[in-house]
């Protein structure tokens, strides 16, 4: 069947996106947090649901990591793709639809689909050079799993917010869940959240109410944003 496109990716070639499935590790590599916000803000503008794996979890503790993401309000999965420690968890919220694993290479993506698949699939191990793994994935495939698919790709580590064409400034702050209940107390209508005197979003800061850490990269994606030419857009 030809289905009509709901969102579409074009780094990786995919569409008709769910879920986003987004691993990090707890350690080796090291958790990259600007990475898992970036790809946050993309799925919620593509209407695609994301998931937070924090794998690797025995090697070091992952409850601040994981305490961000439960207060940003993103469901949080601590997984070990060498025990299968997660992937039920995984598997109960990717039932239907399509769900694709998300993260750089060496964070563990193929060892957790060894558990939720019937077959192995290749793995790889960390470049301690390079602080990121071989690349062991090399097309996108959809690999069936209960009554939905995971989809196995090699691009989403290279996506970028000028592949969304239609995310515009005024857009962005809004794809931060915990910034929401805030928008609109700040004291000027077109508040950019940065150092405002008077932006609500900055006083949650500093109450503790949203992570600094979700701050910066906002901040960060504001500015690369902002950069992109409007022909480009």
């Amino acid at each position: 069947h030809l289905h009509p496109r709901r969102n579409i990716f074009v780094r990786p070639p995919i569409s008709n996106l769910d879920r986003l499935i987004i691993v990090i590790a707890a350690a080796d590599p090291a958790p990259d947090l600007f990475f898992a916000d970036k790809l946050t803000v993309i799925a919620h503008h593509a209407q695609v649901s994301p998931i937070i794996v924090i794998n690797k979890s025995d090697l070091a503790d992952a409850s601040a990591v994981a305490a961000i993401y439960r207060q940003a309000g993103f469901p949080v999965i601590l997984a070990n793709g060498h025990t299968g420690e997660g992937t039920k968890e995984i598997l109960a919220m990717a039932q239907d639809g399509i769900s694709a694993l998300a993260g750089f290479s060496g964070v563990g993506k193929s060892s957790l689909l060894s558990h939720l698949l019937p077959h192995k699939l290749e793995t790889g191990e960390v470049s301690h050079k390079l602080g990121r793994g071989r690349h062991t994935t090399r097309h996108v495939e959809l690999l069936a799993v209960g009554n939905g698919f995971f989809a196995d790709t090699p691009g989403f580590s290279s996506l970028e917010l000028t592949e969304q064409s239609t995310l515009r400034l005024p857009d962005l702050a809004a794809a931060f869940p915990e910034f929401v209940p805030y928008l609109e107390d700040c004291r000027f209508t077109n508040c950019a959240h940065l150092k405002e005197k008077g932006c609500a979003v900055l006083e949650a800061v500093n109450s503790g109410a949203i992570a600094p850490s979700r701050h910066r990269s906002y901040c960060q994606l504001y500015e690369q944003l902002k950069a992109i030419p409007e022909w480009q857009k």
